[in-house]
């Protein structure tokens, strides 16, 4: 490729850096701060990117400042130039974990967060004391997106879709347990499936119908299940299973460190069900950068059993 040497020379890079932090922030003052610009000096270079682009780029909103078509088809192209020129220009260097201080961003759901998150921390301490994480809740739908705007540099879970700028690396493959109270639940497992649907069932998901793998599977032999409580989330179960007559299926590595830690059970699922891959996701800008790959090998280096055992 050829590079227009005069026409660049009229674009100031800064301005890119400018542009690339109001997509993220959607906020004149919050871009500023993100840059260390004041509001008045960030308006200015708003005002310029405006006339350079011929577009608004952002315009108000009962939200706040919202993309124009335009800036949301420059923001991945802007984003990766701008990645490009950090990985290969300021961080060039190799990254030393034992003098380093940076933030990483991750997004996970909690059940990833309880059986990864640990184990990363105590090997972050007796390494890199310096680096810290900033964790964040987030799932397959929304994951993409935060990664391509920058909220985020690394995603772990279960992931099925993505682009070719997407890069992913595989932890470790997961299965169900069930889970139950031995001081509720006269039951002894492995429990059989008759004991599976005598009970009612506490089910974790996202979405807003009460339905999982567990009831398509169910579904398969025209069997159902009854459920009584749908939550989004796993750090409440435990109680719910300590304190009431119910069984709830989930992730076995979850499932055995819930089991040790509230005094329950553990019973392989008297159904077939399939087994699902945790992977580490991010953006191919960052496959180079120093630092996201020691974090990216730290967190592959918990993947053996002895590591992620809970």
């Amino acid at each position: 490729m050829n590079i227009d040497h005069a026409n660049l020379n009229r674009l100031d890079l800064n301005l890119l850096v400018a542009f690339d932090a109001l997509l993220t922030e959607r906020s004149v003052t919050r871009a500023g701060i993100r840059i260390g610009l004041g509001q008045s000096a960030m308006s200015h270079n708003l005002a310029r990117l405006r006339t350079l682009f011929g577009d608004e780029l952002l315009t108000r909103s009962a939200e706040g400042m919202r993309p124009t078509p335009r800036a949301m088809a420059l923001a991945d192209s802007v984003r990766l130039t701008l990645a490009q020129i950090q990985s290969t220009v300021l961080q060039s260097e190799a990254f030393e974990p034992a003098t380093a201080d940076r933030v990483f961003r991750i997004g996970l759901a909690d059940s990833i967060e309880v059986a990864v998150i640990p184990g990363l921390i105590e090997r972050l301490q007796a390494s890199a004391p310096g680096v810290s994480l900033r964790l964040r809740s987030t799932n397959r739908m929304s994951i993409l997106e935060e990664l391509d705007t920058g909220t985020l540099d690394l995603g772990i879970g279960v992931f099925s879709q993505g682009q070719t700028h997407h890069k992913r690396r595989q932890l470790y493959t997961e299965s169900f347990l069930c889970l139950f109270s031995p001081e509720q639940l006269d039951l002894t497992p492995p429990i059989s499936l008759q004991d599976y649907l005598r009970w009612p069932h506490v089910l974790t998901s996202l979405a807003d119908d009460a339905r999982g793998a567990v009831d398509e599977a169910l579904a398969k032999s025209k069997l159902k299940r009854s459920i009584v409580m749908t939550t989004p989330g796993f750090l409440a179960v435990p109680f719910v299973v300590r304190r009431a007559r119910v069984i709830t299926t989930m992730p076995s590595r979850l499932a055995r460190y819930f089991s040790e830690a509230f005094g329950l059970v553990t019973s392989p699922v008297p159904i077939d069900l399939p087994s699902f891959i945790i992977s580490l996701l991010w953006h191919e800008s960052f496959d180079h950068d120093p630092g996201h790959r020691w974090l990216r090998q730290a967190v592959a280096g918990l993947a053996p059993e002895d590591h992620f055992a809970l």
